[in-house]
């Protein structure tokens, strides 16, 4: 049995007046030649550490820069949205829901919605708009529609034109979400179609693992056809090997 022992460089000792010089980490590990796959997946289960820390120090940093940047940036509410004093809006990856208060018993005749390509307009008949202003993208009129809820509130449904993309905010000009922080809910994510499913639950995991400093999806499907083809080509030389 092979031994992996610690190692440690040799250097001029330091003086009295110098502070002592911080440790490097060292792994030990016991390398058994009949158990070479045990010992590889605990190395590789420490640089997964290793990386999990660095990434989240950087994660950190960059939210530590966008705040300077951009200080009014905001975390979204559960509905991957904000609230405001007059209304409110959520989102899916397909939608987004506005709600805005009326009085009670308002009827629909009263209400004034227009709903364009790239601006919205809600509020009553003959008062100030609550809502008026350009999307932050494009919707598809067509598919939007709105109706009274409860008879105290107008409710909008637009559907977006890219329906891969989380909103930052409702209407240009508004304070903005972070939209890295947007979480689906799993409930959410189980009444899309299939093929819209995979979908966001790949951007999902490709979003959490950029987090992470982890390979995406896609990086990970081409390492593995990279193992599998050194596998089947044992005699080529793969050290200059690199992932495009």
């Amino acid at each position: 049995m092979a031994i992996i022992s610690e190692v440690k460089e040799e250097g001029a000792k330091p003086s009295a007046s110098s502070p002592p010089s911080p440790k490097p980490a060292l792994f030990n590990a016991s390398l058994d030649s009949s158990n070479i796959v045990g010992f590889l997946e605990k190395v590789e289960e420490e640089e997964r550490k290793k990386r999990e820390k660095e990434a989240k120090k950087k994660s950190t940093k960059e939210d530590e820069k966008d705040k300077q940047i951009n200080p009014n940036l905001r975390v979204p509410n559960k509905g991957n949205d904000l609230d405001f004093e007059r209304y409110s809006w959520t989102q899916t990856i397909q939608e987004v829901t506005v709600m805005v208060p009326v009085p009670p018993g308002t009827r629909s005749k009263f209400v004034d919605c227009q709903m364009k390509k790239s601006y919205l307009k809600v509020g009553l008949k003959g008062h100030p708009p609550v809502i008026d202003g350009y999307l932050f993208q494009v919707i598809k009129p067509d598919d939007c529609y709105w109706s009274m809820e409860d008879n105290d509130s107008i409710a909008i449904v637009l559907s977006k034109q890219n329906q891969m993309e989380w909103w930052k905010c409702l209407i240009k000009g508004e304070p903005e979400i972070d939209t890295r922080k947007v979480e689906p809910e799993s409930s959410r994510i189980s009444d899309l179609d299939p093929e819209t499913r995979r979908t966001v639950e790949k951007l999902m995991f490709d979003q959490r693992q950029k987090a992470m400093g982890h390979p995406t999806s896609d990086e990970i499907q081409k390492q593995a056809m990279l193992k599998q083809f050194m596998s089947m080509n044992p005699n080529m030389d793969f050290s200059n090997a690199k992932m495009m």
